[in-house]
């Protein structure tokens, strides 16, 4: 018996040291599979082998998404002191920077949830969501009646949910839908046992695009929680964005992929893909990120921003634990002299979150950056602006999940008057600052607590 574990251990050695890129995973998988031969290699052969990957490489080849061919930059990024970063983001997604597009914010349930519901009212052809989270509460339920009543009425309906965030065992919302005939799958979702692999992997994209002319993107998902102004028992801040203009056909491009991935139903034609005209100035462009083939992209853009920074870093984010490459890049921005500002919630809805994020925090405050803390309610915006000129906006955290494992997407804008919006939104929850003496203040059991948590941050 000894013998055959140990045999089975070094095989589960071999295909970890052939496709494991990270070296601490690595390292991690190759001591469970030998400590613990039996449980370690079933754990490894569930949530260690990026099966996702190879089947999202076979769909990319098979599935190819109409482009947009001739598109104009704005004014001045070619020349602009984001030229390179331009360049770079173009090379890394294979996507073109798209001018003439218009953004707007929406803040919180209260804001985006009218207008959400108010163009799919008006939709005339056809309507994509996809939510992380889709609740069948109150207002859950008028998204639900508001669905039901465009697809009533002829226009086409395609609803995407993520198979754990809208309920593992029960989803009500996708019962509903499908009790009324629109279609909704649920991402990555089975319970047979050669699926769970899969269990790990989510997509956190919130997606809601009308007639293939208007996307709403952000970090909202569809519950009661988010309606803050009607005080909820746990309220969720929130931003969400509304976009015009030739980039909505690169969002569109992102959930007909997501739709084939998950339904296998190509989604192809003008219901979904009509001609868009230029409305606004603003020059942007859709990044997506997941265990695929687009592993890591978000970061490395993040990365290649803050690289370029001269004056000023603003993020927000709900989640603090980005690994030790951004660390060590906001680190250097600010001992080169950019102002740095980190806004994270006083206290998230993961509170082991917020132990592993005290423990790994020390880096950025060494060097000099500024860490914040957002009074209450949990804010949940995903915010980036640096130097005032360029923003990144959408789903993805700021930890390891969101950066390696979860199926992200963000947009980049290359405009001024929309960066300092985003730059003057984040500095607005500058409440407390953390510093140094709050940390060393916590007791030895707390400290060692938030270590000990730290460890697992990138499963968290």
């Amino acid at each position: 018996m000894m013998l055959c574990h140990l045999a089975v251990a070094i095989i589960a050695t071999v295909h970890i040291v052939l496709t494991k890129r990270d070296t601490s995973a690595a390292i991690g998988w190759i001591s469970t599979t030998f400590m613990m031969p039996v449980a370690g290699i079933c754990l490894y052969m569930m949530f260690g082998i990026n099966r996702v990957r190879r089947l999202a490489r076979r769909l990319a080849c098979r599935h190819v998404s109409p482009v947009i061919t001739t598109l104009n930059y704005a004014s001045g990024v070619e020349e602009g002191s984001f030229a390179s970063l331009a360049k770079m983001v173009g090379k890394l997604t294979g996507r073109p920077l798209v001018g003439g597009n218009r953004i707007d914010i929406l803040i919180d349930g209260d804001s985006a949830y009218p207008a959400m519901l108010r163009a799919i009212a008006d939709a005339r052809v056809s309507i994509l969501l996809c939510s992380y989270i889709f609740r069948n509460d109150n207002i859950g339920g008028k998204f639900l009646d508001a669905l039901i009543a465009a697809h009533d009425r002829g226009i086409v309906v395609r609803v995407l949910v993520d198979g754990i965030g809208s309920g593992y065992f029960f989803c009500p919302s996708a019962r509903r839908l499908h009790t009324a005939g629109i279609p909704c799958c649920r991402f990555l979702h089975s319970i047979l046992p050669w699926r769970m692999p899969f269990i790990n992997l989510r997509n956190h994209r919130k997606i809601l695009i009308v007639d293939g002319v208007a996307g709403f993107i952000g970090g909202i998902n569809i519950g009661d929680e988010n309606f803050v102004s009607r005080r909820p028992e746990n309220p969720v801040s929130d931003v969400h964005f509304c976009l015009k203009g030739p980039v909505v056909r690169q969002v569109t491009e992102v959930f007909a992929r997501d739709w084939s991935f998950t339904c296998g139903e190509e989604l192809s034609g003008s219901d979904y893909f009509p001609l868009l005209s230029e409305c606004g100035g603003q020059a942007m462009r859709v990044v997506t990120s997941g265990p695929d083939t687009d592993l890591e992209k978000i970061e490395f853009i993040i990365l290649q921003a803050f690289t370029q920074a001269k004056s000023s870093i603003r993020v927000m984010t709900p989640y603090f634990l980005p690994g030790s490459r951004i660390l060590t890049e906001l680190s250097l921005a600010a001992l080169r002299g950019v102002i740095v500002d980190i806004v994270i919630p006083q206290a998230s809805n993961h509170v082991i979150m917020d132990w592993a994020c005290r423990a790994d925090i020390h880096p950025v405050l060494d060097a000099g950056c500024r860490v914040w803390l957002a009074n209450p309610p949990f804010n949940h915006a995903k915010l980036i602006s640096v130097d005032r000129s360029w923003s990144f906006i959408g789903s993805s955290n700021l930890d390891m999940r969101s950066l390696r494992l979860n199926f992200e997407m963000n947009v980049e804008c290359y405009d001024v008057d929309f960066a300092s919006e985003v730059d003057d939104l984040i500095a607005q929850h500058r409440d407390s600052r953390l510093t140094h003496h709050d940390l060393d203040e916590r007791s030895l059991p707390v400290r060692l607590r938030d270590s000990a948590v730290r460890l697992i941050s990138p499963y968290l």
